[in-house]
């Protein structure tokens, strides 16, 4: 039986639920659930996905139409070890908000257009992770930026607007650089299919394959929040609430950071730009920390954190080896976990004390010992203190530019060592104004429900699962920059035999003379492959 359905589930299941969550707008109470429940279905697929895709890239052909005329989606090792993780964090922070809007009250919580708005998000999330076309990727952007567009300003206050308009900006220029970048990528090579894409863009000129790599370079910057075009995150996230704020986090800036690794290693194997990637790293890293160390309220320094980090998965992208691209996918896999963790935490500490004004806040640590414990820990794991998962992840990144030992290698090291540093610096400062210090005057406090608490102390659990079986993980990451490198496996995966699909498609789009699929330079067996057949894709 073949098994590639399996890749649809993630993209297909949530969108139904957004549609199923609609018709039940008015039982709110089982719009939780449906939303849960399909969460937590989408989220065993995900974890069968990151199984199967150790024997190799699983590809479905949307219709059964074959690349490159019809629609693939692929999950290989980067996509699957992306989804699982970015599903593990939907489906908590959505437990986090189910327990706070049932503390709340329905007035408090608009969940009415919450959940399919929350659905939606998870569905163009996981078809930016497996969409084997550029277009597709673009898809699933929109999907995820219109979900966003409704989370960010729910409430629907003065800040909330403001900040959400500067977003919904911000976001339609980069949709339309990436755009432009479709456009001029399928000018030059007619196609959009990145397999198919691997084997074209070689051969055009190169100064048109610059332009090409530079457009979708800054597209995908602006959504992972590069310097110099990260200026609009820290006035953006901090104002939403704190499940969407931690989503948004969590998830959004990784899917550009994704998209930059897919496109950098599939669609560009002769990197001319990897010394100006590394000088964006090294910007990013330090104007985001250098931002965190300067702030007052503990939203906006997580917030620049944030961006700071980005630097360091950057960093991993520039090297372009095989350990600095699986330290690259180690290192987002924490990141994703450990800030998405954080903002939930400072979701209890607000709750708790009333504000996320450091200033303001004091006596938490006295006041409530559990919440100073869930904060320590990712606080800590992000600053890269061992034996947390943020250690291990920048170690490969620091042994991956030892090993290339150019100039720009170690002004990278010498600059991911000072963010670092000055991390554990802002999140310590936050800690001591916060937790222990006393208080300015009395805190003035919700009760934090127990499911609150419960789905922050998961989430931080799962950052330790991370850091506890981090040489597996490892093992993992290392197998899928493997993948990335040789980039054979997924080629053949998405256009086994000729180049054309398994099928033979009557549709114009044939392979160019003289175009063929390299040899793998790993045996990579291709699960969920049927045989060919008459027409325009699967029989």
């Amino acid at each position: 039986m073949s098994w590639d359905f399996l890749v649809a589930l993630p993209v297909a299941l949530p969108l139904f639920g957004a549609g199923l969550s609609l018709a039940f707008a008015s039982v709110r109470r089982l719009q939780g659930f449906l939303s849960a429940g399909i969460l937590a279905v989408v989220w065993l697929v995900a974890g069968t996905l990151l199984v199967m895709s150790a024997s190799g890239p699983i590809v479905l052909d949307v219709a059964n139409w074959a690349a490159p005329v019809g629609i693939s989606l692929v999950a290989d090792r980067l996509s699957a070890i992306m989804l699982f993780t970015s599903v593990t964090v939907t489906l908590t922070v959505l437990l986090y908000s189910l327990a706070q809007g049932a503390a709340d009250g329905d007035d408090a919580a608009p969940i009415a257009v919450y959940h399919p708005a929350f659905l939606l998000l998870s569905a163009g999330v996981s078809n930016a992770f497996l969409s084997g076309d550029l277009f597709n990727i673009y898809v699933g952007f929109e999907l995820l930026l219109t979900a966003s567009f409704v989370l960010i300003t729910l409430g629907g206050t003065r800040d909330r607007i403001r900040s959400g308009t500067v977003y919904v900006v911000v976001s339609l220029i980069s949709s339309v650089v990436f755009l432009i970048a479709i456009a001029m990528t399928y000018a030059a090579a007619g196609t959009v299919n990145l397999a198919q894409l691997a084997l074209r863009l070689p051969e055009i000129d190169p100064d048109v394959r610059i332009a090409i790599q530079v457009m979708l370079l800054v597209g995908f910057g602006i959504k992972a929040a590069v310097f110099p075009l990260s200026a609009w995150l820290p006035d953006s996230y901090p104002t939403a609430p704190a499940p969407v704020t931690a989503v948004f986090a969590g998830l959004l800036t990784k899917v550009g950071v994704y998209a930059i690794i897919r496109t950098q290693t599939l669609l560009f194997p002769y990197n001319r730009l990897t010394v100006v990637i590394g000088v964006v790293a090294i910007m990013t890293m330090l104007m985001g920390i250098l931002g965190a160390v300067a702030q007052q309220d503990i939203k906006r320094l997580l917030s620049f954190t944030l961006v700071s980090h980005i630097g360091f998965m950057i960093w991993g992208i520039s090297l372009y080896s095989v350990h600095g691209l699986g330290a690259t996918i180690y290192y987002a896999v924490h990141h994703i976990t450990v800030q998405t963790a954080l903002f939930l935490v400072v979701g209890l500490v607000e709750r708790r004390g009333g504000t996320t004004s450091l200033i303001r806040l004091g006596s938490l640590a006295k006041v409530s010992p559990l919440i100073a414990a869930l904060y320590i820990v990712p606080a800590l794991n992000l600053a890269g203190i061992p034996p947390g998962s943020g250690f291990f992840g920048k170690v490969g990144l620091i042994q991956a530019s030892v090993d290339r030992g150019s100039l720009i290698d170690w002004a990278l090291i010498a600059t991911g060592i000072i963010c670092s540093l000055l991390t554990l610096y802002a999140v310590s400062r936050a800690w001591n104004m916060a937790f222990w210090q006393t208080a300015p005057e009395p805190l003035s406090a919700k009760p934090i429900p127990w499911g609150m608490t419960a789905a922050s102390g998961a989430l931080v659990a799962f950052s330790l699962v991370i850091s506890f079986f981090a040489g597996p993980i490892y093992q993992f990451t290392e197998g899928a920059a493997l993948e990335l490198r040789s980039r054979s496996p997924y080629i053949v995966a998405v256009l086994p035999e000729d180049g054309r699909g398994s099928g033979e498609s009557k549709v114009p789009g044939e392979a160019r003379p003289g175009e063929s699929v390299p040899s793998p330079d790993v045996s990579v067996p291709t699960p969920g492959r049927s045989a060919p057949a008459e027409g325009g894709g699967r029989g």
